[in-house]
């Protein structure tokens, strides 16, 4: 592994759960990678065991990944990187690029500042869920979110009546702005999360908040509060073939 010593310190936080692995082959060696693992397996695959600067973390499984994040940030409150990347086991469904951003990310020419979202779509949600999670063909109960109550929760403030966001939760943070809140407030949200199920949904609507101002421009979007960012090539030469179960 290079040293890093006349470089920023960049770390990935996987929040995992069973997903195959093998695609962190091509993550960048300057990255330190921290593997959340709440399945019931092993995470790492044996041709990545040796790999310096990689960890795997047994958690329980629950609180979905704001979970597995706020464990991170309250763990390593002291010790952050400069820059951290939090993303899911699979993170391609919503961030089909990641491997071209994290190598942006590790040559320098792309920087959160403090925040980025990941994602190649901007959506709206009102603060009880009824645009976007109500109707969602995953909760048939068609349950509501209790954003609004969680944001008032944690910020101390009125809610606002619309959220603007990436969705997947996959985003990217400088250390200052993760330093920006105490300790006690990450605390104060896990404790949220682990007493309602819905709540890793609510906090998917504001991590940009959390960390500084919302950096979504409503004024952007469609007038039906959605915007897809421009299309996103696949990133495999075309002489690599793919195993089945490999992800990209």
């Amino acid at each position: 592994m290079k040293s890093c010593s006349n470089q920023r310190s960049v770390e990935l936080v996987v929040a995992h759960h069973e997903e195959d692995l093998r695609w962190l082959r091509r993550v960048p060696v300057s990255f330190r990678i921290s593997i959340y693992n709440k399945g019931s397996v092993q995470a790492l695959p044996q041709s990545l065991l040796g790999r310096a600067g990689m960890c795997e973390i047994p958690l329980p499984n629950i609180g979905r990944e704001a979970h597995t994040y706020l464990t991170h940030l309250i763990a390593r409150y002291d010790s952050l990187a400069d820059l951290t990347v939090f993303c899911q086991g699979h993170p391609f469904d919503h961030a089909p690029d990641l491997h071209g951003q994290l190598a942006a990310l590790a040559e320098e020419r792309e920087t959160p500042s403090p925040f980025l979202w990941y994602g190649f779509l901007e959506d709206t949600d009102d603060l009880l869920g009824r645009r976007l999670f109500v109707p969602w063909s995953k909760n048939p109960e068609r349950r509501e979110l209790a954003t609004g109550r969680i944001f008032e929760l944690l910020f101390e403030k009125p809610s606002p009546e619309l959220f603007h966001f990436r969705g997947g939760a996959q985003f990217a943070v400088a250390r200052e702005g993760a330093r920006s809140r105490p300790r006690e407030f990450y605390e104060k949200a896990l404790a949220a999360c682990l007493s309602d199920s819905l709540a890793p949904h609510s906090l998917e609507r504001f991590w940009d908040r959390f960390f500084g101002d919302p950096v979504i421009d409503p004024s952007t979007m469609g007038p039906d509060g959605t915007r897809y960012l421009k299309k996103i090539r696949r990133h495999e030469s075309p002489n690599v073939v793919m195993n089945e179960g490999d992800s990209v």
